[in-house]
């Protein structure tokens, strides 16, 4: 019951920030419901469809919902314990990330729906924009590296063989999918009546063709699967949307809304005892590396309170179909809520284990059996709702890698000028080749390491966001207070965490011979002091701004 109370409260706060906070800071965006929104203006039925709000929440939280909001609060559960850890999902969300996430969609939609760096073009100028897409590509790159790292160790572990054979199965129906749609203009409705089924059915026949690397000798069996997850997003970065991404996505979507459902009834009617301690540890030590909770809990819980990723996708692809401007209330805010929903689900499935047993799992075997309990409330065997859990965890996972490996093609070809027929492969191989030198030097455990460097790059991003926001309401005249204030909060948390980062890697350098463990401290060393001087580069732009309007 008090998991169920825990649940409820946060439901609680989630309504009343939708009810009444949103609006309040709709007020400084001027929202116009009479006003030609981009996707009408410049309707060409391609990139610029008007689309329902709700039928576009959907497919905006299918867009930025992955397994960000899943290995987050389960490793700041792990870390820190669920009590601070369900404080900041909750009031994060609500104060911070749904407000940044409603701010980048609804300044793109007033700027003719502009990307959010084609907004720091027009508002701070050229130099800013140059850092502005350079950070977006590094922090991509982490991205990648930390969600590649904890898929390939989901692979190799308890039930890795078959998790890694129905995720193999899953995107092989999802080529099918793409080719029944594309080119025997199979209707959607067929396609969700075979495929759909198709695609859940994974989760039993895996269990007869697993496929296991556990005993080749020549690599790591990690780092193996690490190398074949890389060159997964390679491809999936230079085929047609068509092929792989779009109907991969929809499938995918119907694992998100299971696990959601799954998690809900899980959590009401499971009457679950909490065994996790409510607070753990105040500085969580891993290896040589010391982690205070202030600020380390808000950069590993990342995407289920804020996240800076979640602008690429709103100035990116939603701003270009939203029928409405008062839509971007329900689209954006509401989107983030929901996402930080999952994040109390996943945070449910650790608090059922102790903490002894969760310190010694990776988050999607945490994940995957915590929904086999709730889905085995509803008479489904436990043995293959643990694979559906870890399944889901990593479609949401391929989610992730799609875009981002993608996005960062597309910003190393504008960077570069890489416009030439061979441009997007010579790109792409980069974009995957900097996280596969990563991976191979890691050691087991280390997406530990690479998710702190994630989530603070994800979280300074977010805050950059904020303050691209923030200039361009005030050069609006508008007043900017309700995203100037999380940004300010967002930077030092952010900063303070890179300079924790930075301090780490040069003292390994300084202290321990340079080994192969060694070497990733040091890489994150040095990618946290690039971050921080884009960053800090970016706000003397803003500044000056500031100075011109008064």
């Amino acid at each position: 019951m008090e998991l169920a109370l825990l649940l409820i409260a946060g439901l609680v706060v989630y309504l009343l920030g939708i009810r009444y906070y949103s609006s309040r800071i709709a007020k400084s965006f001027d929202l116009d419901s009479s006003a030609k929104t981009p996707a009408i203006e410049f309707r060409d039925d391609v990139d610029f469809v008007p689309a329902n709000k709700f039928y576009l929440l959907a497919q905006h939280f299918a867009a930025i919902s992955a397994a960000g909001p899943i290995a987050g609060p389960i490793l700041a559960c792990i870390f820190f314990g669920w009590a601070p850890a369900i404080l900041w999902i909750v009031i994060g969300a609500v104060f911070i990330g749904a407000v940044h996430d409603f701010s980048s969609l609804a300044s793109s939609v007033k700027t003719k729906a502009k990307s959010i760096a084609e907004i720091v073009k027009i508002t701070l100028g050229k130099r800013a924009y140059v850092a502005f897409i350079l950070f977006i590509w590094l922090s991509l790159e982490y991205v990648i590296i930390a969600f590649t790292d904890v898929t390939a160790a989901s692979f190799v572990g308890k039930n890795g063989p078959i998790i890694a054979s129905s995720s193999t199965l899953y995107l092989l129906i999802g080529v099918t999918a793409g080719f029944c749609i594309t080119k025997l203009k199979m209707p959607l409705v067929m396609i969700t009546v075979i495929f759909v089924p198709l695609t859940f059915a994974t989760v039993y026949l895996a269990r007869f063709i697993p496929i296991d690397f556990n005993s080749i000798e020549f690599i790591q069996p990690r780092v193996f699967w690490g190398v074949l997850i890389l060159g997964y997003c390679f491809i999936a970065s230079v085929v047609p949307m068509w092929m792989l991404l779009q109907p991969r996505g929809y499938l995918g979507g119907f694992f998100l809304y299971a696990t959601l459902i799954a998690g809900i009834i899980g959590i009401i009617f499971g009457n679950f005892e909490i065994k996790q301690p409510a607070v753990a540890d105040l500085v969580f030590t891993k290896g040589t590396f010391a982690m205070p909770i202030f600020p380390f809990l808000f950069v590993t819980i990342a995407c289920g309170a804020c996240s800076g990723f979640h602008s690429l996708v709103c100035s990116g692809t939603t701003s270009k179909q939203i029928s409405n401007e008062a839509d971007t209330k329900t689209v954006g805010y509401f989107g983030m809520i929901l996402e930080s929903v999952m994040a109390l689900i996943a945070l449910a499935t650790v608090i059922i284990i102790s903490h002894d047993e969760s310190s010694k799992l990776t988050p999607s075997i945490i994940y995957g059996e915590g929904i086999g309990k709730f889905l085995n409330i509803i008479g489904i065997p436990y043995e293959h709702g643990v694979v559906f859990g870890a399944m889901a965890f990593t479609t949401f996972v391929y989610d992730t890698l799609d875009v981002a490996t993608r996005l960062g093609r597309y910003i190393l070809q504008e960077l570069l000028g890489f416009n030439h027929i061979n441009g997007k492969y010579i790109a792409t191989f980069v974009t995957c080749f900097v996280p596969a030198v990563v991976i191979f030097f890691s050691s087991e455990g280390s997406y530990i390491n690479f998710w702190t460097l994630f989530g603070s790059s994800n979280q300074l991003l977010a805050a950059l966001v904020l303050l691209i926001v923030s200039c361009w309401l005030y050069s609006r005249g508008k007043n900017p207070i309700y995203t100037l204030l999380p940004m300010i909060f967002m930077f030092v948390v952010t900063i303070l965490s890179l300079v924790f980062i930075s301090y780490n890697g040069l003292k390994t350098l300084l202290v321990i011979s340079l080994d192969a463990k060694s070497v990733i401290s040091v890489i994150n060393s040095v990618i946290s002091l690039i971050l921080i001087g884009l960053s800090m580069l970016i706000l003397v732009e803003s500044r000056k701004l500031f100075r011109g309007v008064r």
